[in-house]
């Protein structure tokens, strides 16, 4: 007859090993912060790693051996954020994979989506050991940022961002919306509306260097709410006075002006015969004949490839300066634009 087993006694949460979680949660500080710290790794300040460690030796923490013997070899791949659904960010990752895969790199994808923020998109592609970052299109506060990647080199395209370890390539938006003004302006128009991009901080930049080329042919701009996707597009154009006497709306991107343009075919007007429309990045979406958009490159392959480089310098070359580069965007002129109907009359 088998011998009773005696009863199992319920588990001890106060005996439970600590975490590098735990730690977190004390010091209020990232994981990928206490990581580094508790690796040795060179970044932290002095103040933060005594705190940490003080806080580490209270709880009684044990560093993993495993784990730290597998940290310590390198993973060889760079995390990339990015919007699903965004057609210039595909163009950007297929380039960035190209370069990745020619230089030993592989390439981890976080995607940000209104359910899985910024944040934690930054967040999984540490714990999954990526040795340097590329942010497409960030939106999080600098601090933020600065928060959760110290210690990892950062390339943000796109956004300009002055943090310690953070190298920025991009193109110059001022140039580039002064191009597509001097267009509209050039076909006669002076009725320019802006459909923006929201809150976001390209948006900003965008929406100052409209504004700026407006003023600077003596026009008055016109902001028209709106967002980077197509739909924001159809709300910016909903808000359209047309008593405003607009003949022509510059798009924050191409997402939103392909919204733009949807709306207006809606509503029976014609483009460009009443009302030209621009956009901006040269998607693959705006060279389609339907779609047939003014719009101004980004050149998005070669922000890849410089944003690539940039960091392959940091992780095997030891560079440790910042740099910021800029490329000159270009006007590609499609079907989207005319001169507006008084113009043409006149003629």
């Amino acid at each position: 007859m088998a011998s009773e087993q005696p009863p199992k006694q319920p588990r001890d949460e106060s005996r439970r090993r600590p975490t590098i979680r735990d730690i977190c949660a004390e010091a209020g500080v990232s994981k990928g912060l206490v990581s580094m710290i508790l690796s040795g790794t060179p970044g932290p300040s002095a103040e933060t790693t005594a705190r940490v460690l003080a806080i580490a030796d209270r709880l009684g923490y044990r560093t993993n051996r495993t784990a730290s013997l597998l940290a310590r070899r390198r993973s060889r791949m760079i995390g990339v954020t990015m919007t699903p659904g965004n057609p210039f960010q595909a163009e950007l990752i297929e380039e960035i994979q190209r370069v990745a895969d020619l230089s030993g790199y592989e390439v981890g994808l976080g995607g940000v989506t209104p359910s899985h923020g910024e944040r934690l998109a930054i967040e999984t592609l540490l714990d999954f050991r990526c040795e340097a970052l590329l942010l497409l299109g960030s939106r999080l506060p600098a601090e933020d940022l600065a928060e959760l990647t110290t210690g990892i080199p950062v390339v943000s395209i796109g956004r300009p961002i002055e943090l310690p370890g953070f190298d920025v390539v991009r193109t110059a938006d001022r140039q580039g919306f002064r191009l597509v003004v001097d267009h509209l302006v050039g076909l006669g128009h002076r009725r320019i509306a802006h459909a923006d991009g929201g809150d976001g901080f390209v948006s900003a930049e965008r929406r100052r260097a409209y504004t700026e080329a407006m003023e600077h042919h003596g026009l008055a701009p016109l902001i028209l709410p709106g967002g980077e996707t197509e739909s924001t597009g159809i709300q910016a154009a909903d808000a359209l006075d047309p008593a405003a006497g607009v003949t022509a709306i510059v798009a924050y991107n191409d997402r939103c002006a392909i919204g733009v343009l949807d709306n207006l075919d809606r509503a029976g007007i014609s483009i460009p015969g009443t009302m030209s429309v621009t956009g901006y990045d040269n998607s693959i979406l705006a060279q389609l004949h339907r779609v047939n958009l003014t719009t101004v490159s980004q050149e998005p392959r070669e922000q890849a490839r410089l944003a690539v480089e940039a960091t392959i310098e940091r992780l095997d070359g030891g560079r440790t300066q910042t740099q910021e580069i800029v490329l000159e965007p270009h006007l590609v002129v499609r079907g989207s634009t005319a001169p507006p109907p008084a113009r043409r009359a006149a003629g």
